[in-house]
């Protein structure tokens, strides 16, 4: 960065703190990974300028025609790598893709059924903090609180009671598979559309080693960073009786010029998810995951529905005499990165956060493998019981030091 260098150094010393900061720490948070070095190269190509309102081939601006190759590249590797039939690849992330699906094909104020934040739902799910819940009628159904597991019996009730126009069925932190098959069951018994939020799970999705939501849902959306390890921004598979609503919920519904440099960045990773090498990362993340949550339950640990089907293991620390926020902190002080987390038990408290959520698809990305995880586990063990302990941290950091001189970012 040559340029940035000379042009400002502050901004230039910011960039190599950052890339060393991932070299030297363990990312374990769910909703990142580390990409690709060609991904980065796009995004900071030349089609950050380009301006491009509109659809390829019904721009509202000129000198359109290499962007129109790059966005309708994305869209055709989208629809093939996941078997949909039509793609919208402009939001500029998960949230927008959301809000451009609801107003696809609802009104203002229709009821939609979806998971409560606190039982792994997400914020654009209609929690009171988003626009969402203030142009939609949200209701929320939660897990069952014994098992940690959705109460599909207590969806299809729901789902009776308040027919609902549009049925969500996805989350930001829940560690199990969902039956997308009694989804759509339930969905089509109370008349309403079922969208999925696939946000975390695309990329395992795309590898197949998860079932795909799409031959089932009447949308899809996802972002391209998380385990699908690509550039930000959201995208949107849905049927093609709905495509052209969706295209002008998007645009010019709800956002403007879209960032031609992330619609290049997610034509690439379309295809790189084809190849082996991705294949065996997203592979390698589940192997990873469930390893870590059977250690964290062998060290005593409370981990959320008792396990994981995913890339995602959320703890449970109510027992453990510690807050999230305060677990966040100690892990961090020892170079381990995650985010503190709501958990079903904090449903009834809303300032109280007693969880922490892991991810380990960037751990996977690094090539760490199922010793490394383990160990990683007994490292957090030690920190996590004695968080205030400089000398444990100092010693968890330098075991870290090693692993992460061991298994480099890939640059």
């Amino acid at each position: 960065m040559d340029n940035l260098k000379h042009d400002d150094p502050t901004l230039a010393r910011l960039v190599d703190q950052e890339e060393q900061r991932l070299q030297n720490t363990i990312n374990l948070i769910a909703a990142e990974n580390h990409a690709p070095p060609s991904i980065l190269e796009l995004c900071g190509s030349v089609f950050n300028t380009k301006t491009i309102e509109g659809y390829p081939g019904h721009r509202f601006h000129a000198g359109c025609e290499h962007v129109d190759a790059v966005e309708s590249l994305a869209i055709e590797r989208a629809k093939k790598l996941f078997g949909a039939e039509y793609a919208n690849v402009q939001p500029h992330s998960g949230t927008s893709a959301n809000l451009a699906v609801y107003f696809s094909v609802l009104e203002p104020g229709d009821p939609i059924l979806a998971m409560s934040l606190p039982h792994g739902g997400h914020l654009s799910h209609g929690h009171r903090a988003s626009i969402t819940s203030k142009c939609f009628a949200f209701t929320h159904y939660t897990v069952d609180p014994a098992t940690g597991l959705i109460d599909y019996d207590q969806v299809r009730d729901m789902a009776r009671s308040t027919r609902p126009k549009m049925l969500v069925a996805g989350a930001s932190s829940y560690p199990r598979l969902i039956d997308y098959t009694l989804m759509a069951d339930i969905a089509a018994e109370v008349n309403a559309l079922l969208l999925v939020d696939m946000a975390h799970l695309a990329g395992l999705v795309a590898a197949g080693v998860i079932p795909s939501p799409v031959p089932h849902a009447d949308f899809t959306t996802f972002t391209c960073y998380k385990t699908m390890m690509g550039g930000r921004g959201g995208v949107i598979l849905t049927r093609e009786r709905y495509g052209r609503a969706v295209d002008s919920a998007v645009f010019p519904g709800c956002q403007g010029t879209t960032a031609a440099n992330l619609l290049a960045a997610k034509a690439l990773i379309f295809k790189l998810a084809t190849e082996q090498l991705f294949i065996t990362i997203q592979k390698k993340t589940i192997e990873n995951a469930r390893i870590m949550a059977d250690e964290f339950m062998a060290h005593g640990f409370t981990v959320v529905s008792g396990g994981t089907d995913n890339h995602q293991v959320i703890l449970d620390l109510t027992g453990k005499g510690i807050s999230g926020k305060e677990a966040e902190q100690a892990l961090e002080a020892a170079n381990i990165i995650l985010n503190r987390n709501v958990v079903p038990a904090d449903a009834d408290h809303p300032s109280q956060v007693s969880g922490i959520r892991l991810g380990a698809g960037a751990i996977a990305a690094r090539g760490m493998g199922q010793d490394q995880a383990s160990l990683l586990v007994e490292l957090m063990d030690q920190v996590l019981a004695e968080p205030h302990d400089a000398a444990v941290a100092a010693h968890v950091r330098e075991k870290i030091a090693r692993l992460c001189a061991a298994f480099p970012v890939a640059t």
